[in-house]
This record gives structure tokens, sequence and C-alpha cells, in this order.
């Protein structure tokens, strides 16, 4: 397993290798419904979102007329290309669909990954092209957002056709009565489905509002030396990317308001779509090729000094354990993140040869009964939550990675793969902001500074 994502909360594994080069790169999706003529784009809402291309019903004017001015001919020429854009949209929107099919094997023998992890890989792969070169706080390009709209427009809609059967009473028109199956949304998309999609639209509207301003972004490549020591200092892991510059004097009061609004939003939108993927990912079934590599035992598993601190003592605090085990890097952290995980499982499983639990997240020490196991469990549990907490940018343990790869539940590996994506733009967003208010906050002390040695030198006596 490779942490060297550059997506907080991705892992690179088998079914899902290059972001940069995503397995379904099109450029669109064609609109369904009525696309043959007056295309108007209108990006900004998906569910209301409307063919691109001009109208088709141009009148081409008579090869015979006097005189073809300039601006008709223009005219023409964008006709003719806006079609032939359609019919390449068109043939990859095809391609997109052949693929996804055949479950990304190209040579139809049946031997591609089901379609559950096809959808789910088409969702992380259609968010790296769109915001995997996203490196600065500013609305996103028509191009890009349309791209993201039609496309996740067509991955989801998959949702509409899985559904849960419900017998109902229906009234006939004589009055008769008979009892027929209803169908509703499954109860896991009706829930998650529309907060997901709030979710987005609030931190695309947290992009759209920067179109204006008071920073910009300087590509520190092309800075000389001189240039790159004056501005904001950033860690050299992240060179390539846009350094973020504000006025000499700072951001106004205003702006900075602002931005310490955007930031607290994003941050809980970030903690919203965390917990809805956790609560998907619980959801889903253990594959058994995880089971089979879990230790003989808890503690082997997350070693002795670990194990001591959580089976000793009534009160368990997973703070304090994290500030014991002093974590200096996020690989240290899934490191143990995936020892302590494992360990769950092994106390689950013991825990469930003498007792029947229906659902494992409802489990705490209250209602542990006393069993040793079931406290471990549940105490693994919450320092595992609280070290995503304090590590949120930390990627996907094993577990997950192997319920994502052998997953077949659709549904399930839409709000999975969509609510991760989701997180990881919310957290991108965070931390460009906080770049932000780290070089207005150096350049307002820079000012300070200025100003008392320019008063100094008023009030210092001549010689």
């Amino acid at each position: 397993m490779s942490d060297g994502s550059g997506f907080p909360g991705f892992h690179s594994h088998s079914y899902d290798q290059d972001y940069a080069c995503p397995l379904f790169r099109v450029a669109s999706f064609s609109d369904s419904g009525d696309e043959q003529e007056n295309h108007v784009p209108s990006p900004q809402v998906r569910s209301h979102s409307t063919s691109r291309t001009a109208s088709s019903k141009a009148v081409t004017p008579s090869r015979f007329s006097p005189s073809v001015s300039r601006p008709s001919m223009k005219k023409m020429q964008q006709v003719i290309d806006e079609k032939s854009m359609e019919e390449e949209e068109m043939e990859l929107m095809k391609e997109k669909y052949a693929k996804l099919l055949l479950g990304e094997d190209m040579s139809g023998s049946g031997k591609g990954v089901c379609t559950a992890v096809a959808i789910s890989n088409s969702i992380t792969n259609l968010y790296a092209t769109v915001f995997g070169t996203c490196h600065r706080l500013e609305p996103l390009s028509p191009e890009k957002r349309s791209m993201w709209n039609r496309e996740m427009d067509c991955l989801l809609s998959i949702c509409e056709y899985i559904v849960e059967f419900s017998p109902t009473v229906q009234t006939m028109p004589d009055g008769s009565t008979h009892d027929v199956m209803a169908t509703s949304p499954r109860s896991d998309i009706l829930v998650n489905l529309p907060a997901l999609e709030k979710l987005e639209t609030m931190l695309l509207g947290i992009l759209d509002s920067f179109h204006k301003p008071e920073f910009w972004y300087e590509d520190k490549r092309n800075q000389s030396f001189n240039e790159s020591k004056k501005s904001f200092q950033r860690s050299e892991d992240k060179w390539w990317l846009p350094e973020p510059c504000v006025p000499d004097s700072g951001l106004s009061d205003c702006m900075h308001r602002e931005l310490q609004q955007k930031r607290d939003q994003a941050s809980q939108i970030h903690k919203m779509a965390m917990e809805i993927n956790s609560s998907i990912l619980s959801e889903m079934q253990v594959p058994l090729s995880y089971l089979e590599t879990l230790p003989k035992s808890g503690r082997a598993g997350v070693g002795d000094a670990i194990y001591r601190y959580m089976s000793s003592g009534d009160q368990f605090s997973p703070e304090h354990l994290l500030n014991f085990l002093n974590l200096s890097s996020e690989h240290e952290a899934l490191e143990i993140a995936d020892r302590v995980e494992a360990a769950m499982y092994v106390w689950r499983r013991k825990a469930g040869t003498t007792h029947v639990v229906s659902k494992w997240e409802n489990v705490t020490e209250l209602n542990a009964d006393g069993d040793k196991n079931l406290i471990l469990a549940s105490r693994a549990r919450s320092l595992l939550l609280c070290l995503k907490q304090r590590f949120p940018g930390l990627s996907q343990t094993t577990l997950d990675t192997s319920k994502i790869q052998y997953n077949k539940d659709i549904g399930q590996a839409i709000l999975e793969s969509y609510s991760r994506v989701l997180e990881s733009l919310a957290h991108n967003i965070v931390s460009w902001i906080d770049g932000i208010l780290i070089a207005d906050e150096n350049a307002r002390k820079g000012h300070k500074t200025r100003m008392q040695k320019q008063v100094f030198s008023q009030i210092s006596p001549q010689r």
C-alpha cells in the first residue's frame, strides 16, 4: 500500500492506480433528453442543467446573395464547430459507458471488476480530473464545472433505480382494494444522497465566493532565490504549489472575517462528509480475505504498551493515549490505525461468541456488561475516531480499502465514493484558507514592525 497520494483520504491500490491518468478520461457526458437544439449552458445546478451547444437552427445564407458578411461566416463556422464537438462528446460518452459495462476490462473476457467498483473508480477519477490540479482558492472554470455536473448527474442517476419494495393497499376506481408492492428509494440512499448533494453545493459555493479576492497566487517555480525568501515559507515537500500572497499591510478586516467564516464552514462540511463516509463503510461487509489476516490476539496486534493503557483502569481517554504515542506523521498514524482496527475486530469476534450484537456502533462501555472484549472493542473504536479527527487528511486504512475493493453493493459504492471526494475537497479548502491566513498574519506582523521602526525614527533625537 502506498500513501503517496496527493488527495487526503485516498489510497493507491490495485483497483485505482493513478489519479492523474484516470481510467475514464472523458471530456464530458452529453446531457440526456432534448439535446438536439437550443442548447444553453447552465453549469450552476446539476438537476436543472441543460445542453451546452448553441442552436442548430441557424439559417444558412444563400450562396447567390450579393454579399455574405464576415460575422455571418463566423457564425456559420461556430455552428459547424459546435456540431462536431457534440458528435465528439457523444462518441466519448459511448466509450465511457462501454468501459463501465465491461468493468474496465477492454478484452471483453469478463475479467473486469464488478460494477460497484467500476462506478466507485469513475467517481474517484472524475474528482481527480476536475479538482486534482486545483491548488488555489478560486471558482472552478466553466469547463471543469460543466464536466463535473454532467458526469456526476449521470453517475448519481443510478440511485434513482435502487429501490426497496414495501406492501401497500391500492384503492381502485370502483372502490375495491388490492394489496400491491410499492417502490421507494432505499433508506440509506434516501437519507445520505440529498445530504451529500447539499454539502457539494455548499463547497462549490465557498469557491464561487472568492471571485474577486484581495489575495493572489504566485508560482514559486518562477521566482528568483531572493523573492522566494521573502514570500510565505511553505514546507519543502510542497514546493510545486503556488504561493498565496497578500498586500503588504495584510488583508482587510472584512476579508479576514470572511475567510475565517468560510474556513469554519468548510471544516464542518468536512466533519459531516467524514461521518457519512464512516457510516457507509461500517455498513459494508468485511471481506473474508481481511479476516484471514487478523492476528491471533488483540494484544499482539496493538502491542504491549497500547494494550496496557487500553485495558487498565475504568477511565479511558483516547486523547491521552495519542499524546503518549506522540505521533509525528500521518504515516505513523496510519500504521497505528491499521493495528488498532485489526485488534478491534479480533475483540469483536471473541465477544461475538458470547453476545449477539446487531450493530457494533451502538456498543459502549456502559452497556458492555463487564465483558472485557466488548470494552476493549469499544475503546478501540473511540481511539480510531479520535485518531481520524486529529489527522483529518489520514489515508484509508487497510480494512477500508479492502471493503471498497470487494464491495458489490452499487448504492454503497456511490455513497462511499461521493462522500470521500467531498471530504477531500473540504479538507483542501480548509488547507487553502489556512495558507492565506498564515500569509496574512506574516504580512500584518511585518507591517506592524515597519510602522514601529518608522515611529521610532521620527521620535529619536537627531544627531
